[in-house]
């Protein structure tokens, strides 16, 4: 059997490929230069954390022991910390599909008048920064007593994700044939029928890339984090990791080594449906 002649790139090919290295390393190296030494103040002894070595004298794994069993005073409601956010992230994700896939489909697949409207009308609000409405919000929740309760937080953060997640629902819904529907409606089904039996089936990539991008969303915020919750069991660890800063030795180690901890979830999230997340936003772009 003849092997087919395999084709050499062009000097233009290998130009571009070479011009893509040139970029793509540094970028490489850049984002993982902060966490490489992130891992290094982790495995460091207290001693050893500003010695400037690239790899520390004595490395060890004790600051992580110290995480685990809470032997720190910053870190004896960690586990509760850790609960806290795990909650929010979840309601987070699950009030955004919820709010957005609703919303999706009633715009795309009921034309409800008006719905393209108030879906453009909440996009608008990203003109304006998160943090100019921060102020805003915490007054919001305090006119309702929600402050110090985990609810002030998720609705905050609902509201934030949920304009974002409608238009690229949205955008994929649009590109659903519009014969399903009518199949369905010729075989009897209900409007919450085809949105059961039809919408959601195929919408799933997105709607694993949204509530992907919602859950991280919550995990990782500060801000609304640190306005909304104040006490010490209703805080989530990204205020909780704060107070290491306020201290007059601050602990670095123990800092580094609970906010690898708490990296490792999104990370895990992240490469379990990273295929539906690639899927789901690309089917959720923009039309041409």
């Amino acid at each position: 059997m003849k092997l087919p002649a395999l084709r050499l790139p062009t000097w233009r090919e290998a130009g571009h490929e070479a011009r893509l290295l040139l970029i793509g390393i540094p970028v490489l190296i850049w984002t993982l230069v902060p966490i490489y030494h992130m891992f290094v103040f982790a495995i460091s002894p207290k001693e050893d954390a500003f010695s400037g070595k690239l790899w520390p004298t004595h490395p060890t794994l004790h600051n992580f022991e110290i995480v685990f069993r809470q032997q720190h005073y910053f870190l004896r409601d960690f586990y509760i910390q850790f609960w806290n956010s795990l909650v929010i992230a979840a309601a987070v994700g699950a009030l955004t599909l919820f709010v957005a896939t609703a919303a999706a489909f009633s715009i795309s697949r009921l034309r409800v008048p008006g719905g393209r409207f108030v879906m453009n009308l909440a996009l608008f609000t990203y003109f304006i920064p998160a943090a100019f409405l921060a102020v805003p919000m915490y007054r919001t929740m305090a006119t309702y007593g929600l402050l110090n309760n985990h609810w002030s937080l998720i609705l905050a953060m609902v509201t934030i994700a949920s304009p974002y997640a409608i238009w690229v629902l949205k955008q994929a819904s649009d590109k659903l044939p519009v014969e399903l529907d009518e199949a369905a409606v010729v075989d009897g089904a209900t409007t919450l029928q085809i949105f059961r039996l039809v919408y959601l089936p195929l919408m799933m990539p997105s709607l694993v890339a949204i509530g992907t991008y919602a859950v991280l969303l919550a995990w990782n915020e500060y801000l609304y984090q640190f306005l909304l919750l104040s006490s010490k069991a209703s805080m989530t660890v990204p205020v909780a990791l704060a107070q290491f800063i306020s201290s007059d030795q601050s602990p670095w180690n123990y800092m580094m080594a609970t906010a690898i901890i708490y990296a490792l979830p999104p990370v895990a999230i992240y490469y379990a449906f990273r295929r539906r997340m690639t899927a789901g936003l690309t089917m959720g772009g923009v039309k041409g």
